[in-house]
C-alpha cells in the first residue's frame, strides 16, 4: 500500500479532526506556524521534509492519512473511534486523581 499524500487541505482536516491548533502543531513538529498555514492554504508547499514532520505530528495526536484508492480520493480520519477514545479515557481516570510517580 503507498503512502497517502498530505495536501494542505487535508493538513488543515486532520488538525480539526484531532483539536489540534497550528501553534500547538507547530511546536509538536518543530515546523514554523507561518509554513503550516501558507500550506494550508494552498500558497506555498514545503519540501518533503516539512511534510514528513507534521504527518508524524499529526499521527502522534490520532490522525491516520488514507491514500488515494482508484476514484476514491485521499483523505484523513481518526485513530480510535469515539467510543474506544471514551474507554481509553474511562481507564485514564479509574482510581481518582493522578500523582507524581516519583519513588523514593
Amino acid at each position: 500500500m503507498e503512502a497517502a499524500v498530505i495536501t494542505g487541505p487535508i493538513c488543515r482536516a486532520a488538525r480539526a479532526l484531532v483539536e489540534v491548533s497550528r501553534t500547538r502543531l507547530a511546536e509538536n513538529s518543530d515546523v514554523d506556524k507561518e509554513v503550516i498555514e501558507m500550506f494550508e492554504r494552498g500558497i506555498h508547499v514545503p519540501d518533503s521534509e516539512t511534510i514528513a514532520a507534521l504527518r508524524s505530528a499529526l499521527e502522534e495526536f490520532g490522525a491516520t492519512f488514507i491514500p488515494e484508492e482508484g476514484s476514491q480520493g485521499a483523505g484523513v480520519r481518526l485513530k480510535f473511534s469515539r467510543s474506544v477514545t471514551k474507554r481509553l479515557g474511562n481507564l485514564e481516570n479509574e482510581g481518582g486523581v493522578a500523582a507524581k510517580d516519583d519513588v523514593p
